[in-house]
């Protein structure tokens, strides 16, 4: 067996990693867009290094782009295998890859306007819906806990992690000459006492171990005290400086964590009579398909639903479809909270309100979660005093707030707890993956303080046999 890693190798995004049997099977883990990566992001998701036709099973740890997708690309390409994932993954997908389809066409137009201005040749997306139609009929889904049987020699069972609706890490028994071995790949792992999702669940022992590394060097804020952060800054924002709050954040998990939050203040009378936009339709529909999944809630959200049976709504709560009104929120004087795709300020209408309201100094620019350090919105948590977008600069006049407690990724105490469940001295490698270099690094060193060995940072490419 050979494992190849094409993506999320000394870097966050891109999460794809390939295994190829020594009879020639190969599987593919995630097929995730590469994102934050300037001029060369296009050309890192345009061209795969080996041959979609090729693959024959693509098992998906959870719906996040940066591990879905290039999936209609993959399947553009020549895949035609089934992609295994859980069922609210799959209820996901159907509407992040086509709303990554919308943003891309969008995106495209809008760039190509400039192109044009400067002489150059107009670019194409990378894929389109009808693009996305074909792929999602090879989907299938299967239960938390189900050993499911890809084909004679490979079982796949799904356990939660805890990182968004429908994550899970992927465990996979793969016998070859007589002998099975047993990988874990993590794909993200989430966080503990949360206010919507369950606690990752504990896992199978592993003989191999493909692990996540995004907050391997630091430590979360206390989550405890995240909603009195929240309310801080809509206040300092909204009612003392009479300004426009500006939250980058994912349409799948943090938006709904937040609007569970200002839920929550509302019905605590705390919060300030201003308008809250939901700017996304992706995070609308995404709202949706969480309300059908309760499966994946933990005991508190489902307590609160006994007295507030809408914790994704409220009075002056208003979620925007249309793209005219999403333009009308940059004309709008008054004090407000915008909520919008995506949280690296990499793609979507958050770049427009960025662009719009980056140099108030009224206004706050919220940054809730990671960010690749190239993109946009790593460079706003950098610090710097410019930033790119859409090709013109900005000053950075608005104040940039970082608050970290809102991540849906585990912090490397929360990580090492998610690992209690192995047995040490029964790995026989660690791979990590999915963290920038020196975070990893780091990441390394507390795990073998804690006891593991054989630890890899592999390389983009990187081929690695186990024997």
């Amino acid at each position: 067996m050979k494992i190849q890693f094409l993506g999320a190798a000394r870097t966050v995004t891109g999460s794809k990693h390939l295994i190829t049997t020594t009879d020639g099977k190969k599987i593919l883990l995630d097929c995730g867009f590469f994102q934050g990566h300037g001029t060369e992001t296009d050309g890192l998701n345009r061209n795969f290094n080996f041959d979609p036709a090729s693959i024959d099973f693509l098992i998906l740890s959870h719906a996040h782009i940066d591990h879905s997708g290039n999936i209609p690309n993959l399947v553009k390409q020549g895949f035609r295998g089934p992609i295994i994932c859980t069922a609210a993954t799959l209820d996901l997908c159907r509407i992040m890859l086509t709303d990554s389809a919308h943003i891309q066409e969008n995106d495209i137009r809008f760039l190509n306007k400039r192109r044009m201005k400067r002489g150059e040749e107009p670019l194409k997306p990378l894929y389109s819906v009808k693009d996305v139609e074909k792929c999602i009929p090879l989907f299938v889904s299967i239960p938390y806990g189900q050993a499911y049987e890809v084909y004679k020699d490979l079982k796949v069972k799904f356990t939660d992690s805890g990182h968004i609706l429908g994550s899970a890490a992927v465990n996979l028994e793969l016998t070859e000459g007589g002998q099975t071995k047993k990988i874990c790949f993590t794909g993200d792992i989430g966080r503990y006492n949360g206010s919507i999702l369950k606690d990752p669940q504990p896992f199978p022992q592993a003989d191999y171990l493909i692990a996540e590394s995004t907050y391997g060097d630091r430590l979360h804020s206390d989550i405890t005290y995240s909603e009195q952060q929240l309310f801080d800054v809509v206040f300092n924002t909204c009612i003392t400086k009479k300004g426009k709050l500006i939250i980058p954040a994912f349409s799948l998990g943090r938006t709904q964590e937040l609007v569970f939050a200002l839920d929550k203040m509302s019905n605590k009378k705390m919060l300030p009579k201003i308008n809250v936009y939901v700017d996304s339709p992706l995070s609308v529909n995404a709202t949706g398909i969480m309300r059908n999944h309760p499966e994946c809630f933990n005991e508190d959200i489902i307590n609160y639903m006994k007295t507030d049976s809408n914790p994704f709504g409220f009075d002056n709560l208003i979620y925007v479809q249309d793209v005219e009104e999403s333009k009308h929120l940059n004309d709008q004087k008054e004090p407000c909270i915008i909520i919008s795709a995506s949280g690296m300020l990499d793609a979507g209408r958050i770049k427009h309100h960025v662009k719009n309201n980056i140099e108030d100094p009224n206004n706050t620019i919220l940054m809730v979660g990671y960010a690749e350090p190239n993109s946009i919105g790593g460079k706003l948590r950098a610090g710097q005093k410019e930033v790119k977008i859409f090709g013109e600069l900005y000053h950075v006049k608005a104040e940039i707030v970082i608050m970290d407690s809102y991540s849906a990724h585990g912090d490397y105490k929360e990580m090492l707890h998610y690992f209690e469940c192995q047995d040490k001295t029964r790995i026989k490698q660690v791979f990590l993956v999915h963290g920038e270099y020196e975070t990893q690094l780091n990441w390394k060193e507390k795990l073998i303080d804690a006891g593991f060995r054989n630890i890899t940072i592999p390389a983009m490419n990187d081929l690695i046999e186990i024997p």
